[in-house]
């Protein structure tokens, strides 16, 4: 007999196996600015920041096989949404609810392989105050965040992604009191993804790790084998399309502040 004590230990080990997979993972991070939404990660050969929809852009760290399976799942709902009701009906809001059950019932079901992933969400608004930004979750659990938003490989990670991001934050009413510069975003971007890099595993002699010498450090490391990847929801545009990639010029300029 299947007890619900065998349930919960069977999801214990689901989820250990899950966050084993995930730690390794390179992190993401999302910042509304003044010019739009900003996401920025470092990648091997393999693209991790899409656009879904005309103002929404997906990445995630996980498995390559669920983050491209859920890309084209949420694709196809936004552009099925878009055409039974209208562009304007397309919110990363109605996405993430649309997906978050499909994950839930993976996550759950003993004879299904859950998806090993943790995805980002935006969604640029008028104004950086109506951005959106989600955090999705494996298990179909989500959350929505105003600001600046991080996925790491640990929860130990995203929680020192935040600390150079913290300025951007919005206040309880949603607003965001300073939003900085694309370049500013970026700067700020590429620290806490080494920050989260270099505390994907908890460390007993961490102390102050984390110092400029030690991000610079493991940012040279890291891009040694793969490359910057920063890509721009833009909030005023006369292109058909909000999604362009940052400059390489500019990513260079922001990594070499960085070192």
């Amino acid at each position: 007999m299947y007890s619900p004590y065998d349930w919960n230990e069977a999801i214990r080990h689901r989820s250990e196996y899950i966050e084993e997979r995930l730690a390794e993972g390179s992190p993401v991070v999302a910042v509304s600015c003044r010019e739009g939404v900003l996401l920025v990660t470092v990648r091997g050969t393999q693209r991790k920041v899409f656009e879904i929809y005309d103002r929404l852009a997906f990445s995630a760290v996980g498995q390559q096989a669920d983050i491209e399976a859920v890309r084209l799942g949420v694709i196809d709902f936004a552009h099925q949404e878009g055409f039974t009701r209208s562009p304007d009906d397309v919110t990363v809001g109605r996405v993430v609810a649309a997906i978050s059950p499909a994950l839930k019932k993976a996550f759950g079901d003993q004879f299904t392989a859950p998806l090993v992933l943790r995805a980002l969400f935006a969604e640029v608004g008028r104004t950086p105050d109506a951005d959106a930004l989600y955090v999705l979750h494996y298990d179909g659990e989500f959350r929505m965040a105003r600001g600046f938003a991080v996925v790491a490989g640990t929860a130990h990670a995203e929680e020192r992604m935040r600390e150079p991001l913290a300025a951007f934050a919005a206040d309880s009413s949603g607003h965001i009191e300073s939003p900085p510069t694309v370049s500013e975003a970026l700067d700020a971007g590429l620290r806490a993804w080494a920050l989260g890099y270099l505390h994907r595993r908890p460390r007993e002699d961490e102390g102050d790790t984390g110092t400029p010498e030690e991000v610079a450090a493991c940012l040279s490391e890291a891009l040694r084998e793969g490359e910057v990847e920063a890509a721009l929801l833009e909030r005023q545009t006369t292109r058909e399309s909000r999604f362009r990639g940052v400059p390489a010029g500019q990513v260079a300029e922001a990594v070499r502040r960085c070192r």
